[in-house]
């Protein structure tokens, strides 16, 4: 069977997944061994973020290489802009067949079309059996997609088992119909998000019990918030998903594909359960922004542990370059591909924020601190960015990785506030056109606390 000229790409794509859920980043509970095993073989980007924890607008930098506030999707419910360049588009004009699964959150309306999505809102994919909005309608064992025609599909099995079948029967009839053609599969799982109406995180039965009450992180064994009643659930849907990765690589293996293949496996988003406000995500801590990254494949293989700072944003432009496609100009990205060949000059020591919703935020993540700031007295539901903001959180990641004290304000932490201060409003003219001011946080003593001058740039 003749392989394509250029290689398949699979996206897997997870919702609301942490970082430190898998082995490979000091998890006990064995929740991932087949993502710990492709990051062995494949590349892992230890050091990955998503530039906007809130759902859509994570999907939108994801499917666009840009910002929020550059695809109009700064929140949940708007939709992407139709003429933006996207992935699909781009792959579908390199002469890829593209196809997408899954959740999708991105149409117009989508109040009003929790499931279907129109032909002019699926940014140029073409096989399609999505739904807009999956959390609303499915539940764990009852998976409803749509189809291209908008017709209801029901898949049986528990829902990230349906939608990895979906997907193990896209890639073996592209394989077997145009194996001369090269693929593009999006695969978008709901997993491990909540079940939006119960609250609750519904493993397969008999999962939930393998891990309830074994381990949790060091930041929700400290601050608690829900993870007490839902991290063992969570973590049976973080295996199930696993196992699902598994049978996706088994797919490729047997069809011969693995070798020209790339698979990505992100997440949107992560999940502090309660602990940072009265939800889930929306802020600028590890436990909402920092994602498990790995790709596999060809160009990947042996590309061992990448420990740069690497956001959603850099993702779209890497598989264009892996396939030998041209990334459009606005992405705001740029691709990791050269890291591999060991050219880290001009690579970002920082990763840059957007937080909406719970209210306009910006954040500045470098290789040891954390700096976040917020519009007073706005929420983020109505406008996508400020022109004032103020200092909310600075973090020592290096003294406090699990963000337990925040130094916003500290006398002694002035320069180190300063240094980001200025970063940040940077980032914000580069990537949002405006420019912004930053009042300090109200000073505060610091005690015994200390830094030294050559501390304030790391």
């Amino acid at each position: 069977m003749p392989a394509p000229a250029r290689p398949n790409v699979v996206v897997f794509y997870t919702d609301q997944q942490r970082w430190d859920t898998t082995g490979v980043h000091g998890n006990p509970l064995n929740l991932t061994p087949n993502f710990d095993r492709a990051a062995m073989d494949g590349t892992l980007l230890f050091n990955s973020f998503t530039c906007q924890p809130v759902c859509a607008p994570s999907r939108a930098s994801m499917q666009t290489g840009m910002y929020a506030t550059s695809t109009g999707v700064f929140r949940n419910g708007l939709p992407l802009r139709r003429e933006l360049p996207t992935l699909a588009r781009c792959f579908r004009d390199a002469g890829y067949r593209t196809g997408y699964i899954g959740k999708w959150h991105l149409a117009s309306n989508p109040n009003e079309i929790p499931g279907p999505v129109p032909e002019t809102d699926r940014a140029g994919y073409e096989e399609w059996l999505a739904s807009n909005l999956l959390e609303f309608t499915s539940e764990e064992y009852r998976t409803v997609l749509y189809d291209g025609d908008g017709n209801p599909v029901r898949l049986p099995g528990y829902r990230v088992d349906a939608l990895a079948d979906a997907a193990i029967r896209f890639i073996d009839r592209q394989s077997s119909a145009r194996p001369s053609q090269p693929f593009f599969l999006f695969l978008s799982f709901l997993e491990p998000h909540f079940q939006n109406h119960r609250d609750d995180y519904p493993a397969p039965d008999g999962y939930a019990e393998r891990y309830q009450g074994r381990w949790l992180p060091s930041d929700l064994a400290a601050l608690g918030g829900s993870s007490y009643q839902h991290f063992g659930g969570y973590c049976g849907m973080v295996k199930r998903l696993d196992e699902a990765f598994g049978r996706i690589r088994d797919t490729l293996k047997s069809l011969d594909l693995s070798e020209h293949t790339v698979v990505l496996f992100t997440a949107d988003h992560g999940c502090h359960f309660k602990t940072r406000n009265a939800e889930y995500k929306r802020s600028c801590h590890e436990s909402s922004i920092r994602v498990p990254t790995l790709l596999v494949g060809p160009g990947f293989d042996g590309g061992g542990r990448v420990r740069e700072l690497v956001s959603t944003v850099d993702l779209p432009p890497t598989l264009l370059d892996a396939a030998g496609i041209p990334a459009p100009a606005p992405l705001h990205g740029r691709s990791v591909v050269p890291l591999l060949r060991g050219e880290r000059q001009g690579w970002p020591d920082h990763v840059f924020v957007q937080i909406s919703e719970s209210q306009i935020g910006r954040a500045v993540r470098t290789a040891r601190w954390k700096y976040s700031v917020c519009a007073p007295g706005k929420g983020g539901w109505d406008e996508p960015a400020a022109e004032s903001y103020e200092e909310e959180f600075l973090y020592d990641l290096h003294a406090d990785p699990c963000e337990l004290t925040n130094l916003a304000g500290m006398e002694s932490h002035r320069a180190v506030a300063d240094r980001l201060r200025s970063l940040l409003l940077v980032r914000i003219r580069e990537v949002e056109g405006r420019q912004a001011a930053i009042a300090s946080a109200p000073s505060r003593p610091a005690g015994q606390r200390r830094i030294a001058p050559e501390e304030i740039g790391e």
